[in-house]
């Protein structure tokens, strides 16, 4: 059926009246509560409930539909962040506390506590270099050493409060260059930039030390601890130590790491002694004995008249030589008791002869001296009170087979090497204890 267009048209006409009718009636008269999908009311303190503000919806931000998984989310990883601060302080606090000490070596001995005692690296490996340096833990502890001609007062890094000073104290100028240090070090004592000192000392060979006795904080001065070499009656284990005097490091005696060739080869020499024969000395008696009794043709001896402080590269060969084709090295006093030769024997694994006698001075004349640091370590050394036992001595040596030999150099070794690490343990206990007992 055909529609006429008159009603066509009213009927389109009546449809868009309706539907303006009923927008209007949405937008002017209707109360519904706009969809949440679409906004959210503004949160106001003076705003009424149901999103209406005076008498209309009031409109704000856009709804997030994820906001509570993001509030959950970011308080979840809030808590793993905290609980992982946690942890890691607990490991912090389970951590031993390390402490900082620097020690600067102005005196050749201190080569000796560093690359032999400590066994610390030294940069640069040159030996004549103005200005070496190293780093090393021990204990608790961690170390910066500084040595070398341009190691001078006032241009040294001081990046701790704790220092440990290596002097030399043997004669009158390296007293008078070793004062001018202290009191260096007493400047910045008194400028609160250094708490605590130690100082370990070359001491003189006849104990004569009265010098350095105003420093010592017992006595008023600065120095809370002082390793001293040689058998000093000030030694008392509290804040006087004893110190070994080690290789003659000055003259470049190096370190020598033990090896199966040391320890096992077949030496060609019973003995050996290459040093200074004074006048009257009972060096002049060792040697007579040797002639004498035919065995300085089994022995290897080199004798001068004349005491030379430093050594050639050749003569320095040749003592490491005999040092290391000798089954026994003579070691003589000389001004004290305790010499290098002692030492640098032990590096080879040649037993030390030691003449157990006190020479003149003020050291201390206990039942345990002379070397009484070295006997309290159970030092296996043969020890004779008169050189005229030395061809009994020798006799005993032809009879011992080369596997008792080599088990005996075996056993010096491992003893000198235990002794520079009970050197280092004690040294570095010392220092914990009085420097940072309080920390």
């Amino acid at each position: 059926m055909k529609i006429p267009k008159r009603k066509l048209f009213l009927l389109i006409i009546f449809a868009y009246v309706a539907f303006s009718l009923y927008a209007a009636y949405n937008v002017f008269f209707s109360n519904k509560v706009i969809s949440r999908v679409h906004r959210v009311v503004k949160k106001e303190s003076n705003a009424p409930a149901g999103g209406v503000k005076d008498g209309a919806p009031f409109v704000a931000d856009e709804w997030n539909p994820w906001e509570d998984e993001e509030v959950e989310y970011n308080s979840a990883l809030n808590k793993k962040r905290k609980a992982f601060k946690q942890y890691m302080a607990r490991i912090d606090r389970s951590k031993p506390k390390r402490y900082k000490v620097q020690i600067w070596g102005k005196a050749a001995i201190g080569l000796y506590l560093w690359e032999h005692i400590l066994e610390g690296p030294l940069n640069p490996t040159d030996k004549v270099a103005q200005w070496r340096e190293g780093e090393i833990q021990s204990g608790k502890v961690d170390f910066s050493f500084y040595t070398g001609p341009a190691v001078v007062q006032g241009h040294v890094p001081l990046e701790m409060n704790s220092l440990v000073l290596i002097l030399n104290g043997r004669e009158q100028q390296k007293v008078s260059y070793s004062t001018r240090w202290l009191e260096h070090v007493q400047a910045l004592v008194q400028s609160n930039t250094v708490s605590h000192v130690a100082v370990v000392l070359l001491g003189n060979e006849q104990c004569n030390n009265d010098w350095i006795a105003p420093h010592l904080k017992t006595n008023g001065g600065f120095v809370d601890l002082l390793f001293l070499i040689y058998d000093s009656p000030w030694v008392n284990d509290k804040d006087v130590f004893q110190w070994p005097l080690g290789v003659a490091t000055y003259r470049e005696f190096p370190m020598i790491r033990p090896n199966a060739q040391l320890i096992t080869s077949n030496r060609p020499y019973l003995c050996n002694f290459l040093g200074t024969v004074y006048k009257n000395s009972s060096r002049e008696v060792l040697m007579n004995v040797l002639k004498q009794s035919g065995l300085d043709k089994e022995c290897l001896t080199t004798a001068r008249e004349k005491w030379v402080p430093q050594e050639t590269t050749e003569s320095l060969r040749r003592y490491q030589t005999a040092l290391a084709q000798s089954e026994l090295t003579l070691c003589p006093v000389g001004i004290n008791t305790e010499c290098y030769r002692i030492y640098e024997a032990c590096s080879y694994g040649s037993v030390p002869v030691v003449e157990d006698v006190l020479t003149p001075g003020n050291c201390a004349a206990g039942p345990s001296s002379p070397l009484r640091l070295l006997k309290a370590a159970g030092a296996p050394f043969i020890f004779v009170s008169d050189w005229r036992e030395l061809p009994a001595i020798l006799e005993r040596e032809r009879g011992i087979s080369q596997e008792q030999r080599v088990d005996r150099r075996r056993r010096l070794l491992e003893w000198y090497s235990g002794f520079r690490q009970q050197m280092k343990e004690r040294f570095t206990e010392v220092i914990e204890e009085n420097f940072f007992k309080t920390v």
